[in-house]
């Protein structure tokens, strides 16, 4: 599967089929900090990415209030 991580941007390819938790852990990635999506679908930690498959990790931001 192809990995798109917009910050840092880059690109990591991983073998086989594995859930979203396992990406990002492999990757070092605070599940907490990010969302991610396939296509403009939103994937949960427990969704499986086929090995053919690409997803975006995008960090999620939030601002407060003044």
């Amino acid at each position: 599967m192809k990995v798109l991580i917009r910050r840092p941007r880059r690109e990591v390819e991983l073998p086989g089929r594995r859930r979203v938790r396992e990406v990002l852990k492999e990757l070092q990635i605070n599940p907490e900090t990010v969302i991610v999506v396939r296509g403009e679908t939103l994937l949960t930690s427990d969704d499986v990415v086929g090995e053919e498959e690409r997803i975006e990790v995008i960090p999620a931001i939030s601002g407060g209030a003044q």
